[in-house]
């Protein structure tokens, strides 16, 4: 490879990397809770389900489709995906899962959640060899995860909920009593011949 190439080829590098190495930037912690304050995320926890929202704040890498999956890496587990300065969301049932993020890699992350959670988790890009890779992380603080639906759009959602995952049947009403044994069958008397 002669000299030019070589230093073409590194300028292209050094500017995919600096392009990859931007990240979102944030307000401090006061201004994203006033913004949010009052703010309404457009999808609340059903009854005995937890919503989940994952959110894509940084542009970087922005046409490169991150697919988030659920319980599985398969087609029929997938619940959506971003592009840059996006976000999905759709609906857990109570109890563990790992949620997937697939980009050039497989990010995972496993989540516990409860009926009435609103969970947060954001997509971090990075630069790969063909394409963007991704990690995923939790984001603690309400405020953080509202900020980030309110000011970025929604992504492509392919479902809310994943096949068969309706919510648990209501616990049963306290035991009644036990019904009344019948009575006892009156006994025929057999008739006596004369």
């Amino acid at each position: 490879m002669n000299n030019s190439l070589k230093r073409w080829a590194l300028a292209l590098w050094c500017a995919l990397a600096l392009a990859f190495a931007g990240c979102a930037s944030v307000p401090a912690p006061e201004v994203m809770q006033k913004e949010t304050e009052g703010f309404q995320l457009p999808q609340l926890p059903q009854e005995g389900k937890a919503v989940v929202y994952v959110v894509r704040p940084s542009g970087v890498g922005t046409l490169i489709r991150f697919n988030v999956f659920v319980d599985g890496q398969e087609e029929a587990a997938e619940m959506g995906y971003t592009r840059g300065r996006q976000y999905i969301y759709f609906n857990l049932l109570p109890g563990a899962h790992k949620i997937y993020s697939k980009a050039e890699n497989w990010a995972e992350m496993e989540v516990t959640a409860r009926a009435g959670d609103i969970i947060f988790i954001q997509q971090n890009p990075a630069m790969g060899l063909v394409m963007a890779r991704n990690t995923l992380e939790r984001i603690e603080e309400q405020y953080q995860g509202k900020y980030h639906v309110k000011t970025l759009e929604l992504g492509t959602v392919l479902k809310t909920d994943l096949p068969g995952a309706s919510a648990p049947p209501p616990a049963p009403a306290a035991a009644a009593a036990p019904a009344p044994a019948p009575p006892a069958k009156a006994r025929s008397a057999k008739a006596k011949k004369p």
